[in-house]
């Protein structure tokens, strides 16, 4: 008979798709499927707020070094905007700054803020945030009372849809952007925009590349079986199958030729055995040639 305290910790890998819900941080996610999967490599693949749900990447085992190509990946949020009131978090779990009167603020004014914010545009990071600045964390410099300046950051805004709600001060938005957006941030410069001011609340992000809330379970749903494994973590990256020659030098970590793997352009490209099995992922280099960002071992 099987121990199934024994066979439980035994080695994982692969990803899961989870559907955090409000309260928790990434971190407790986490902690949580430390303790659940018996595992102690265990990582996540873009932060979320605690007071935001939807989709959240999770590396268990050795596809916890293919988070970085997850966390560059696209991400779609939706929320509301709520127009006449600013808060020190940019969303509505912070205190109340300034208030506006907007009243006379309809769709066709707010779609035209939000269409000002597409396409490649420069952000500056909240303060509650886990961008570092002097190597501290801003929503570590925010707790102890400091407000410090923060760099502009680009980032790529692709769609940012504005639809009406019940309450003509409150819109919801569907955003779509690159890594590294802050969607509070677009709220409020959209109430900047707009001659006044603004929060987010009710954020939801729905997908991380193909990896949408349709496909996401609770924390307390997962098990082991829920697992993807590390080649299809890089779906949204096209793999590239090798013979059995190629596949030991691959094994190897050795840098190649891009013709030795068939591929062109910028990467990554996923590695991938006669079997489905992801080997390594490569990257070019500045000399035209190809090397392993990660190797998995066996």
């Amino acid at each position: 008979m099987v121990d199934a305290r024994r066979s439980c910790r035994e080695p994982l890998d692969g990803l899961l798709v989870l559907d955090k819900a409000t309260g928790w941080t990434s971190h407790d996610v986490v902690a949580k499927l430390r303790g659940v999967l018996g595992q102690r490599r265990v990582g996540h693949a873009g932060t979320l707020d605690p007071d935001a749900t939807g989709v959240l990447l999770v590396g268990v085992g050795r596809a916890t070094r293919l988070l970085r190509f997850l966390t560059a990946l696209a991400k779609t949020y939706v929320g509301e905007v709520v127009l006449g009131a600013e808060t020190t978090t940019l969303d509505a779990a912070g205190e109340v700054t300034a208030t506006h009167d907007m009243a006379g603020i309809g769709l066709v004014d707010v779609r035209r803020a939000a269409a000002g914010l597409v396409g490649a545009i420069e952000q500056v990071p909240p303060m509650v945030s886990a961008v570092q600045v002097g190597g501290r964390r801003l929503h570590e410099l925010a707790r102890a009372g400091h407000v410090v300046d923060r760099a502009p950051r680009p980032v790529t805004v692709h769609r940012l849809d504005v639809e009406p709600t019940s309450d003509p001060l409150v819109f919801r938005v569907e955003v779509s952007c690159s890594s590294g957006t802050y969607v509070r941030t677009l709220a409020a410069d959209m109430g900047h925009a707009l001659g006044g001011g603004a929060h987010l609340r009710a954020l939801r992000r729905t997908a991380i590349g193909s990896f949408s809330h349709d496909e996401a379970r609770p924390v307390e749903a997962v098990d082991a079986a829920a697992l993807l494994t590390p080649a299809q973590a890089l779906r949204d990256y096209e793999a590239v199958m090798v013979d059995e020659a190629t596949e030991a030098d691959v094994r190897h970590g050795k840098v190649l030729g891009p013709d030795r793997l068939g591929v062109a352009g910028l990467g990554p490209w996923p590695v991938i055995d006669a079997s489905g099995n992801l080997l390594a992922v490569y990257e070019p280099r500045p000399d035209g040639r190809v090397k392993p960002a990660v190797v998995l071992g066996p």
